[in-house]
């Protein structure tokens, strides 16, 4: 349960998404560094149209630690934190990983079936490309059909992060307060438009494929009762409470956050009302948890959660 749900290890910089920033970072500074012995790593590990001859399968994982420039970069691991460290401390770093990887594999595939759209109703009957300042053989256009960067994972997170915490406020330009689900919703909106009207290299129905990805994966977590989003914090603290008696625990009691030693036996009527008035307390919280995150919680009740979810 520990890798599902672990408020009591909450950290501002967990596991996964700390090391998802260490080797963005250092995937930047490799490639600014091997330019200048003519190796490009863009080229490399970026993701290629699958009918261009440098595609390679790999790619739709590697794609995602590159990124075109240090702006690329500082805004995408800024979301990273900012809503990464959120849902790894909610979720666990496994599910967390996988949610990542699926969003940003799902966002290369969106890009890559958008490319072959373009592919085979404009390019396909052509044998040379005019880009403008030269003609080149479509072998080669296709060569340059590469993308990079980690937003469509990102825009995953976004998307998850406000359907489990849809009241939350986010400041827009750090000024303007918005709520989590308008803030996506209007993401959403403003990328289906930049996608269709867009005449730039920006990937946005990567981006959407991120998000496409990241709700096809919240529901079907949905369905299957699994951890996520859509996880059962009552569920969870039921399955804690069972597993307690049957285990025969014995210690430390905890009610309205004062801690209670077992120094005399109860009788059955005592157990029972002390335990269902710590069940309370612990639905209470997991509420609060569900509606604020965690960080809402205070330090009394972090402690009382702590002490009741070993």
């Amino acid at each position: 349960m520990n890798e599902q749900y672990s408020p009591t290890g909450f950290r501002v910089l967990p596991t996964v998404v700390k090391n998802l920033l260490i080797i963005n970072v250092l995937m930047f500074l490799a490639d600014i560094t091997l330019q200048r012995f003519n190796i490009d790593l863009t080229n490399i590990l970026g993701l290629h149209f699958f009918k261009a001859s440098d595609f390679h399968v790999y790619q739709f994982i590697t794609y995602m630690f590159m990124h075109g420039n240090f702006s690329h970069l500082f805004f995408n691991m800024f979301a990273l934190w900012m809503f990464g460290n959120t849902l790894e401390n909610l979720w666990g770093s496994q599910r967390f990983l996988l949610f990542y990887m699926v969003c940003g594999i799902g966002a290369g595939l969106c890009q890559e079936l958008v490319q072959y759209i373009q592919y085979a109703t404009t390019l396909a009957d052509y044998a040379n490309v005019n880009t403008g300042g030269q003609i080149i053989p479509m072998s080669s256009y296709l060569n340059m059909l590469t993308t990079v960067g980690a937003s469509g994972a990102i825009y995953g997170l976004l998307l998850a992060f406000g359907m489990t915490f849809p009241d939350s406020r986010i400041y827009l330009y750090f000024l303007l307060p918005i709520k989590a689900k308008w803030f996506v919703v209007g993401y959403a909106v403003l990328e289906l438009l930049l996608g269709f009207f867009d005449g730039g290299n920006v990937a946005h129905f990567a981006h959407l494929g991120g998000m496409l990805f990241g709700l096809i994966l919240i529901l079907y977590w949905k369905k299957h009762g699994l951890s996520g989003p859509s996880f059962d914090l009552k569920r969870w603290k039921g399955w804690f409470w069972n597993m307690k008696e049957k285990m025969g625990k014995k210690g430390m009691k905890y009610t309205r956050y004062e801690e209670v030693k077992d120094e005399v036996p109860r009788d059955d009527g005592e157990y029972n009302r002390q335990r269902a008035e710590k069940e309370r307390d612990v639905d209470a919280l997991l509420d609060k948890i569900s509606k604020n995150g965690y960080a809402s919680l205070t330090d009394e009740e972090k402690e009382f959660l702590f002490k009741n979810s070993k």
